[in-house]
């Protein structure tokens, strides 16, 4: 569009946005992350990442996205609600997490972001864009609370003031410069009840040995169960929310409207007998819309006590 001011643009990038569903929006001017780089760095090397390997790679793009996209300018970062009232609770009772519940939510919000990238493109003709949901080095809670969306609070998950936690987050990188936004202060003060609550001590103030977490175990763990894991896992199957639950600002949390994050039918159809009569064929055509696609079934099976 001719004599388009970036101001502008960033107003009609944030109505699309709102339009799309997405509930907040921030833009952040992309730079290196030093300080962030340091803390990465030590906490890699303390192995507190596990067997996620994969989080050791790229290291200079995780903490520079200009050097992931030549030419970025601004990081727009974008939160989209999947709360739930409640964890769902199958049989056993086992629990699975609220973010896991519905359609896998990679596949929806990059629908979506490639919708607000076509219509950047219509702003800024020539425009260089791309798109991410967990799909790249992408550090992005730490490029929402730089937008002000939030805080990253002592639990490691963004807290949006007035909203809570349980948001996915986006974002688009762009060539394009927009006035940025200032990141607001940490409202998580004096409260430790995230950290009281962890079953596994995985949490330390703003810090998170993903080695001694719930959802490490039941998702990025490829292997069974340890015995010595079981006893501390209060049912969950599938992910964890206890740091999330018992965070105040969690009270202010409104249901999605998204129906696509409500749950699979599949979740209250199956008791213990049908899941250990599926093949692993057949368990992967029905979860292959689920976040559940990321275990096999022999995991699944005995992450819900089966075998």
């Amino acid at each position: 569009m001719e004599n388009l001011s970036q101001a502008r643009a960033k107003e009609l990038i944030i109505e699309k946005s709102f339009a799309l569903g997405f509930s907040h929006v921030g833009f952040s001017q992309a730079t290196f992350l030093e300080k962030e780089a340091r803390y990465l760095e030590k906490w890699l090397k303390a192995g507190k990442h596990g067997s996620m390997a994969y989080m050791e790679n790229n290291f200079d793009k995780r903490v520079d996205p200009r050097k992931l996209v030549e030419g970025t300018q601004t990081i727009i970062s974008l939160l989209f609600n999947y709360f739930q009232k409640q964890a769902l609770e199958l049989e056993g009772p086992k629990k699975v997490s609220r973010y896991a519940i519905g359609e896998d939510y990679h596949r929806i919000l990059k629908n979506k972001l490639s919708q607000l990238e076509e219509f950047i493109k219509e702003l800024f003709p020539g425009a260089q864009t791309r798109s991410f949901v967990d799909s790249a080095p992408v550090m992005d809670k730490v490029w929402a609370a730089r937008s002000g969306l939030g805080w990253i609070g002592k639990n490691t998950n963004l807290i949006v003031k007035g909203k809570g936690s349980w948001f996915f987050i986006g974002e688009i990188i762009t060539d394009i410069p927009f006035p940025y936004d200032l990141p607001h202060a940490d409202f998580c003060g004096t409260c430790q009840k995230c950290i009281e609550a962890c079953p596994t001590g995985a949490l330390q103030p703003y810090e998170i040995d993903a080695t001694l977490c719930i959802s490490y175990w039941t998702i990025e763990w490829k292997g069974m169960l340890r015995e010595e894991w079981k006893s501390k896992m209060e049912n969950w199957a599938f992910g964890c929310d206890i740091c999330q639950e018992v965070c105040p600002w969690n009270r202010f949390a409104q249901p999605t409207q998204e129906i696509k994050f409500l749950p699979l039918p599949f979740f209250h159809e199956f008791q213990s007998e049908n899941w250990k009569n599926l093949s692993e064929r057949a368990y992967r055509r029905l979860v292959a819309h689920s976040p559940l696609s990321r275990i096999r079934l022999k995991k699944w099976l005995n992450n819900l006590g089966i075998q």
